[in-house]
């Protein structure tokens, strides 16, 4: 009877195959290579994780927010207001005539043709906002102004060919505060994508146009009263001939009562310019009716108001001076 032994060895060695390597595979080495240090370094410059989620970001970025939280920003969906683009929540009450405009629009014309959003200020792109804001994540306003473009879309059925594009003006000392204008970066995001999507409308950015003559408050916390009176009187057009005669685009970053909106577009209406339109990137929700204000619709109004008193939010009705906004932000 034959004994056969085999030994082995401990060093098994490299498993890779001798022979040359190709091209492609020389160059995926230095890659995995150079990878490494790069990523360090990513990893120290810019955050790994989610701005808005905390999540970890599969990959590095210079705007830190996931895809996730991205695709949970949704449009703004529903009946709306055809001058200001605020909600219209109230039903349509059988012999009870509707329309198209909520209350303060129908109370008091704003001085603007109409006003568009991408969506409302809440959740996801709230957050996003005040990264962008507050945060100072600059690189997120070219994503958010391609949103922002979105809503402009919107306008092309009745906006004219050629429009000047002019930002809500921050005062210096808030600018100086901030280290930049909030709505001026949206707007540049916006312009980029519009000229991919819509290359033949005429839009110039005019940052300039419209100046802030004084530090307001901050109009969060304030009532639709207050809000009109921090911002009146508080724009005025630095150059009547850049405008006169001329169709204008305003955008800011939210429009909430629209007092900062109504008060700019007037200042531009009385400048001469020929017609003011207005698109932000967000709508805060407001508690508004689209039913006539005549006494037998007053009366569906509050039978309605009584049928749901036993909702479960319980929240008191507005005073008549805070016109039911429900947003904390301006």
């Amino acid at each position: 009877m034959v004994q056969v032994r085999c030994v082995f060895r401990r060093n098994y060695g490299s498993l890779t195959i001798d022979g040359p390597l190709s091209e492609t595979s020389r160059w995926r080495a230095i890659v995995r290579v150079l990878r490494s240090p790069v990523d360090a370094i990513g990893s120290a410059l810019l955050p790994a994780s989610c701005a808005l989620c905390g999540s970890p970001l599969p990959r590095l970025s210079s705007v830190p927010i996931c895809d996730s939280c991205w695709t949970e920003i949704p449009v703004q969906t529903g009946v709306v207001c055809r001058r200001c683009g605020d909600s219209l929540d109230a039903p349509a009450v059988e012999g009870i005539a509707i329309t198209q405009l909520c209350r303060a629009c129908r109370l008091a014309p704003p001085a603007f043709a109409r006003a568009v959003a991408f969506g409302t200020y809440d959740g996801k792109l709230r957050d996003a906002i005040h990264a962008l804001k507050y945060d100072r994540l600059r690189p997120a306003a070219a994503k958010l102004g391609a949103m922002l473009a979105e809503a402009i879309a919107q306008l092309l059925p009745e906006a004219p060919a050629e429009m000047l594009v002019v930002p809500v003006p921050l005062h210096r000392t808030k600018r100086r505060h901030r280290g930049f204008n909030q709505a001026r970066a949206l707007a540049q995001g916006a312009m980029e994508a519009l000229r991919r999507s819509h290359p033949d409308w005429k839009l110039t950015l005019a940052p300039s146009t419209l100046m802030r003559l004084r530090a307001t408050d901050t109009q969060a916390g304030l009532t639709p009263m207050q809000r009109r009176r921090n911002v009146r009187g508080a724009f005025k057009v630095s150059d009547l001939s850049a405008v006169r005669g001329r169709h204008v685009l305003l955008v800011d970053d939210i429009l909430t009562t629209g007092a900062t909106a109504r008060a700019a577009a007037k200042s531009l209406i009385r400048a001469g310019a020929a017609s003011v339109y207005v698109a932000t990137l967000a709508r805060a929700r407001r508690l508004n009716s689209n039913v006539t204000q005549g006494p037998a619709a007053r009366v569906a109004q509050s039978a309605y108001a009584d049928m749901h008193s036993s909702s479960s939010s319980h929240q008191p009705a507005p005073s008549r001076g805070e016109e039911g906004c429900r947003s904390e932000k301006p």
